[in-house]
């Protein structure tokens, strides 16, 4: 009975999550595939794909899977490269493979080498390009696709210059009207939802769609010049009927096998995706509530799978995806269920209501996305870092700007650069304490050893004169590099010339007294 009680609560959650992600994910599966030069209908595929096949096979609870803004770039160079779309395919479904492998190789322990700087700053980017981005969509513009992540645009504009466009020439009344009254409800609604009653299931982005839907409509009939025209509405593909339907698929080219181009393509983005893969992962984990933890070489096989699936049916390469998972987490889901009904919300949509989605105006899922933004990159993020200090703080404003004025990937690539700059400093702090009174010394390490503190020790072990009494203390590591443990057995070794009588005090001795000879050196353990 309580495993029934816990099922139902679980999915009361995930089953308004997951309407929520879909109307996320629905425009901006479309603008990637507009931005990658692949059909419209390949980045639906591919989000139905991340909701049904990586939502099954993923551990991740949270993260939401689909096509990526990331990969907009090395996806439209490889349609344009390869001889075909078929052809591309081909490269998708070899790019699974290789991510299979990765998968039981065990890469996906990269991801724990990340400083978590790096990753609250991609979180934070993220959020300003998402609101920098969906203003000019809130205010009427429609010549750059809604996925766009990179500071300059395919259309001449770059973040901050559409947003200038989109108030001086391309500005529409009724667009700007809807946003405003969508982002008005979406934050009332955050703090005003009923905490009791069928009220608190209803998700604030639905409500949003709908005022989006009517309030254009009742615009046409009261006001028609103020009423969205069709460029500024959502554009799915409709099918006149179920073979129509079944048309909009493809199927990769196994003849191209043989072209190295493809192996080329294939190789990069399992790489790519990968790695976007990974840190969406590491995020998701951090945003989680409850702290759970991902099995990264499990996610790897899941979006292996996704990606073999998705370019056998004619769908574009799959990641793990942050705005969708954000947008899941803050929508209060429970379990990796809303994934998965996300993608079958897209599949029932797609199906059965293409009309009916091609009626809601972009500025009403900009609005979504703009409150999904404002959620990530809240003020007291910033605050949050300063007051853990420079060493966190400038690799956080240093991955933001980056991913800000380049796009994701090379900004996290930055903020990786600066964030390991800051650890490897952080390592080079003194690790060594030596004092000396009369006969006796103490040269203490205060925490673990690695190839980097060699020249620490052994300046230490210089300072300790001859007739003397010396202890190594060891007890506050639980590592000590093989390098440093052959500094300690040279000096030993020398110990006895100089009449030094040395011990060793560690908790690790059972570990170090292998490697540091006793018999030969006659060192003794305290």
């Amino acid at each position: 009975m309580s495993a029934q009680k816990s099922l139902f609560s679980t999915l009361r959650a995930d089953i308004p999550a997951s309407i929520v992600v879909a109307l996320v994910a629905l425009p901006l599966c479309l603008g990637v595939a507009l931005a990658s030069g692949a059909p419209l209908f390949s980045g639906l595929i591919a989000g139905i794909v991340g909701g049904l096949v990586v939502g099954i096979l993923s551990k991740s609870p949270l993260s939401v899977s689909g096509p990526a803004a990331g990969l907009t770039v090395i996806v439209l160079s490889a349609i344009e490269n390869l001889p075909t779309y078929e052809a591309f395919l081909l490269a998708v479904v070899l790019a699974g493979i290789m991510q299979l492998a990765f998968a039981l190789t065990r890469s996906g322990v990269l991801s724990e080498f990340v400083p978590s700087s790096v990753i609250t700053g991609m979180l934070a980017a993220i959020g300003l390009i998402l609101i920098l981005k969906q203003l000019p969509h809130a205010l009427g513009y429609d010549g750059s696709y809604e996925g766009n992540f990179d500071f300059f645009q395919a259309d001449g504009y770059n973040t901050f210059s559409a947003i200038w466009y989109s108030v001086s020439q391309s500005f529409l009344w009724g667009a700007m009207l809807i946003a405003i009254v969508s982002l008005v409800f979406l934050f009332w609604w955050d703090h005003a939802r009923p905490k009791e009653g069928l009220l608190r299931f209803v998700p604030g982005p639905l409500v949003v769609v709908l005022i989006g839907v009517l309030g254009n409509l009742l615009l046409g009939q009261v006001a028609p010049a103020l009423a969205i025209e069709k460029t500024h509405l959502v554009q799915v593909p409709v099918a006149e009927g179920f073979g129509a339907f079944l048309s909009f698929f493809s199927f990769p080219d196994f003849t191209a096998i043989t072209n190295p181009r493809v192996w080329t393509a294939a190789a990069t983005l399992a790489i790519v995706a990968s790695l976007e893969s990974l840190l969406c992962i590491k995020a998701v984990d951090e945003l989680d509530p409850r702290r759970r933890t991902t099995d990264k070489n499990w996610e790897l096989l899941a979006q292996g799978g996704g990606n073999i699936v998705s370019g056998m049916i004619g769908g574009i390469p799959i990641t793990s995806v942050i705005v969708r998972s954000s947008a899941n987490v803050d929508a209060g889901a429970e379990s990796k269920m809303s994934a998965i009904l996300h993608g079958f919300w897209l599949l029932l949509s797609v199906l059965l209501i293409p009309a009916v989605l091609n009626l809601i105006p972009l500025s009403a899922l900009a609005a979504v996305l703009i409150a999904t933004g404002y959620k990530l990159t809240k003020p007291k993020l910033f605050v949050e870092r300063y007051k853990q200090g420079w060493t966190q703080f400038i690799p956080f404003v240093v991955t933001v700007t980056a991913i800000l004025f380049t796009d994701l990937l090379i900004g996290i690539g930055i903020g990786l650069v600066v964030g390991f700059v800051f650890v490897i400093a952080r390592n080079f702090r003194p690790a060594i304490t030596f004092i000396a009174e009369d006969s006796d010394c103490i040269i203490r390490a205060r925490r673990n050893l690695y190839f980097i503190h060699k020249y620490e020790l052994q300046k230490a072990l210089n300072r300790v004169p001859d007739d003397c009494a010396l202890l190594i203390d060891l007890s506050s590591t639980n590592y000590v590099d093989l390098d440093n443990v052959d500094i300690i057995n040279a000096f030993i070794k020398g110990a006895s010339y100089r009449n030094i009588t040395v011990r060793v005090r560690a908790d690790i001795a059972e570990r170090v007294s292998p490697l540091i000879n006793a018999k030969e050196t006659g060192v003794r353990f305290a």
